[in-house]
């Protein structure tokens, strides 16, 4: 079966690889959409990020959905033409964390299309794939290939906002308006936020998060002064949902955060300076937030019952044949929202 294989940056080929037979806990999954993570647009153009980089050839990939081929001997309830999302994480479940319900910060954790092990973790740009039992979630007739493909972004989103805490009633700012910002708010605006206000520095990502429930969208870069009427009497806003992985955006953001406001950081983008004189002083609460893991449920159930509307987020569906052209695609930010590719 054909998968997508990165050897280099911008060296990205279809090559024939070989599926395994399922163990008796196991789904062969036909593979029908996936979409294109910023994780795999970092090894597609820069062959990595930070201290990770792709040393032997990988499939890309970790958000896909698919159909179920085959199911192992262990396997009944599952039969043959299930429509499945597939959760790309695999945590050991022995490790300590994992035994704490941690399941995100496994020490053993094998997340699907990763170089930060070696030998990495194979992705699943695939046509073909064999999942365990566990990672598989009932897809509903009503949800589209594509859109049962966003459980995964949507899933990173809900861990954030669980990391913030109750939302009911809060006045929220989302910097940074990509897929996992739209999505993030989309699942304040579900969790009960009063007031959603967000920033990019490009239109469409801003008309993109007012469609999934923004009330305000400023863009910074034509008015960089745009949050400062949120800046009166030491801020406007309860929860900041940091999610560009810039520097200026945090910091800015300082500045109409009310004291006492919870600052979830959800973007990467290197190490950043911090104003901790700022940090104490109106004692702000700083929270990361990684990936995810029994969110991935409630992502699919969400998106089943049609709680959660992603469609507004897909720019553009290619088929694997046109990967390439598909990754640039998505990396155009002012073009572009969530490109996903098909695998027939």
């Amino acid at each position: 079966m054909h998968a997508l294989v990165i050897h280099a940056p911008l060296d990205l080929r279809i090559e024939d690889v070989p599926t395994p037979e399922p163990e008796a806990n196991q789904l062969l999954v036909r593979v029908r959409a996936g979409g294109i993570c910023g994780s795999d647009l970092h090894y597609f153009n820069h062959g990595g990020f930070g201290t990770v980089r792709i040393r032997e050839p990988m499939v890309l990939g970790h958000e896909v959905s698919g159909v179920v081929s085959r199911a192992g001997s262990g396997v009944i309830d599952v039969p043959a033409g299930t429509r499945i999302a597939i959760s790309p994480s695999r945590p050991c479940g022995l490790c300590q964390y994992c035994q704490q319900g941690l399941h995100n910060h496994c020490l053993d954790m094998r997340y699907y299309g990763s170089a930060m092990r070696t030998p990495h973790v194979q992705g699943a740009f695939r046509q073909e794939i064999v999942i365990d039992r566990s990672q598989a979630h009932f897809v509903a007739d009503s949800l589209s290939d594509a859109e049962a493909a966003m459980a995964e972004p949507l899933s990173v989103a809900l861990h954030a906002v669980r990391r913030a805490g109750p939302m009911l009633g809060k006045r929220v700012l989302v910097t940074g308006c990509g897929p996992i910002g739209a999505l993030i708010v989309a699942a304040a605006r579900r969790a009960g936020a009063a007031t959603i206000v967000v920033t990019d520095v490009n239109t469409l990502p801003l008309e993109s998060a007012l469609k999934v429930g923004a009330d305000i969208a400023l863009n910074v870069a034509e008015a960089p002064d745009a949050l400062q009427p949120f800046a009166a009497d030491k801020g406007s806003f309860d929860v900041l949902f940091e999610a560009s992985g810039n520097a200026a955006a945090l910091r800015g953001a300082f500045d109409v955060l009310k004291p006492r406001g919870i600052i979830v950081q959800v973007g990467l983008g290197g190490e950043m300076t911090l104003p901790m004189n700022a940090v104490v002083a109106k004692e702000f609460d700083l929270r990361g937030a990684f990936r995810f893991h029994e969110e991935f449920a409630v992502a699919v159930e969400l998106l089943n019952k049609g709680l959660i509307d992603v469609k507004p987020l897909i720019s553009g569906v290619f088929p694997y044949q046109e990967s390439v052209k598909a990754f640039q695609t998505a990396g155009d930010r002012s073009k572009s929202m969530k490109v996903l590719m098909t695998f027939d």
